[in-house]
């Protein structure tokens, strides 16, 4: 090797030390690469390869990262390779090769060659290990950007306006682990990914889409987006597997809208906002899309104060069971009651529309049922005792109750702590609004049949599939809500006439015992039996009654009819 090409490498290698030893900001990749080629080339060499594993694991399954920056196409053997481990276990290797016929390397040329791999395997090395770094800190294990890279987000825009014509948002995959059960769990990562690589590619560059775990996520868009994106939220057909499967998708979503000026004090700030509506929208309420407004705010103070007032209020039995009787219109005869709940607490009545609706976003909402049957219970075993009048008395159980395995036999379990007979209970479960709902709502209605419990279906006609609900679960009673009860003087033609003739008359034909709530007048009374409709409840025979006023009502036996 003449002194000029060996000048020419040591300018060459000098370069190529100071590109790589720069820190604090993005290296010259391209300016790098060049110099390598141009050493290679100086040694005569066909091709160099670099291979970079992130554990000794990796590289005996062969599971690295692959790079090739120079290759002149002509075959040739390997002859030196240069193995790299830092302390973190992540391995490089280099390896060049010459073709047949060339000059072997010299030994000085040997030691630049070596030099200069063991250079670039070292950046390499620490190059590779930030982006380990950044993907460990800002990434998830499936490579979702995590709620950590949604706070970076944050931070890099701290300037007043930074946020103008923003949009936040909180959502989760609604019913997601029925993915997982009927296609299996890798479709179900297969569903997560196509349904964020959408999102993403609607977002673009306006923002940041996060996964904050399971299938819950966050995101920053263009308000200008936004339609699309809810749209797509409510509803969605997602690709769920290789062989071109798809589901429809649709999510729990609480939104916020960002206010021009806007500045943010802490991340938690937006995130705080967004995750409240996404918590009253998964609450199902007020619709699956909830929109942050001031008035939340007022709402979540009352549901805190709500809740904290609870179990005190429970242990101090401050819930009172009222009793709404229920009528045959054909005898005037009492032939049951609706257990209603309310809540007297330092002197006042606290209307069941403040709290119900609180305790329903928690578990709290069974406790508060499972309270309300005990107090049933030992109120039709103190009629038994006694020797008065007892009737079927109908208690409601939150939709909260249906995932709950327990449920029966904690059911069970109260009513026969007081030696009820079982024909004397009867549990109002409320339609469902999903599909998996019902599936647990049927199990549980099976369950309460076997053990000759009378079921009742609560406001029938207004959640999931009504007809095949009654089809396929083994009810004792249809309650019809009172939506379908035509108004004093309504054409007998209209709508809601004929549907309520209708479903009066599918209910006798099947078997089922039917009672329509909200009877308040004469003439819908007279409607009832002009339809062979046998049983009513609602404010024409009375208001929900203190157990004092009902136990009269029940020694009297009637109403005049």
């Amino acid at each position: 090797m003449n002194n000029e090409r060996e000048l020419e490498f040591y300018r060459l290698y000098t370069q190529l030390a100071s590109l790589t030893q720069i820190v604090n900001q993005e290296p010259d990749i391209p300016q790098i690469e060049n110099i390598m080629n141009k050493i290679a080339a100086m040694f005569r060499l066909s091709k160099a390869i670099t291979y970079f594993y992130r554990s000794p694991a990796d590289e005996k399954l062969g599971k690295g990262e692959v790079m090739c920056s120079y290759d002149t196409g002509m075959e040739g053997k390997p002859v030196h390779t240069v193995r790299f481990v830092t302390k973190f276990m992540a391995i490089s290797t280099m390896t060049i090769y010459m073709s047949e016929g060339e000059e072997p390397l010299s030994d000085k040329e040997f030691f630049m060659t070596d030099l200069t791999m063991r250079t670039a395997l070292a950046f390499i090395s620490r190059n590779r290990l930030q982006v380990m770094a950044e993907q460990l800190a800002f990434f998830d294990d499936m490579g979702f950007r995590n709620i950590r890279s949604f706070f970076r987000y944050m931070a890099w825009k701290d300037q007043r306006g930074d946020f103008d014509g923003k949009a936040a948002i909180n959502y989760n995959l609604r019913h997601f682990s029925l993915i997982n059960e009927e296609y299996g769990r890798k479709a179900g990562d297969t569903t997560l990914r196509n349904h964020y690589k959408h999102i993403e590619e609607l977002i673009g560059n306006g923002g940041i889409i996060s996964r904050l775990g399971g299938d819950a996520f966050v995101c920053i868009c263009d308000q200008t987006d936004l339609p699309d994106l809810l749209d797509y939220l409510n509803e969605a057909i997602v690709v769920v597997n290789e062989s071109g499967s798809t589901a429809r998708i649709s999510c729990y979503a609480g939104a916020f809208l960002i206010p021009d000026g806007y500045t943010v004090a802490v991340p938690n700030d937006i995130m705080g906002k967004v995750m409240h509506a996404y918590q009253l929208a998964r609450n199902g309420v007020h619709g699956n899309i909830i929109f942050f407004s001031d008035t939340l705010l007022t709402d979540r103070e009352r549901s805190r104060r709500i809740q904290n007032m609870f179990p005190d209020a429970l242990n101090n039995n401050e819930f009172q069971v009222f009793y709404q009787p229920k009528v045959n219109i054909v005898t005037g005869e009492i032939c049951g009651a609706e257990a209603l709940c309310r809540w007297f607490h330092d002197g006042s009545i606290v209307p069941p529309t403040e709290f119900i609706s609180i305790l329903e976003e928690t578990s709290e909402i069974c406790k508060l049922d499972f309270y309300m049957l005990d107090k049933v219970c030992s109120h039709i075993r103190r009629w038994l005792d006694e020797g008065k009048n007892a009737v079927r008395i109908s208690v409601n159980l939150s939709r909260r109750h249906m995932t709950n395995p327990k449920l029966l036999q904690t059911l069970i379990e109260i009513i026969d702590r007081y030696s009820v007979p079982h024909q004397f209970i009867e549990i109002e479960l409320t339609e469902t609004t999903t599909d998996v709902e019902f599936k647990d709502l049927r199990r549980v209605v099976d369950g309460l049949h076997q053990q000759n419990i009378y079921t009742s279906v609560d406001d029938f006609g207004m959640g999931y599939s009504s007809l095949n609900l009654i089809r396929v679960v083994p009810w004792n009673v249809l309650k019809v809500d009172r939506i379908f009860l035509p108004l004093d003087g309504e054409s007998p033609n209209s709508t809601r006439s004929v549907m309520f003739r209708h479903v009066l008359a599918m209910s006798k034909e099947i078997g089922l015992e039917c009672i329509v709530e909200g009877v308040e007048t004469p003439a819908q009374l007279e409607l009832l039996r002009r339809n062979g409709c046998e049983l009513a409840q609602g404010f024409f025979f009375d208001k929900p009654l203190p157990l004092e006023e009902f136990e009269k009502r029940l020694e009297k036996k009637c109403y005049p009819v």
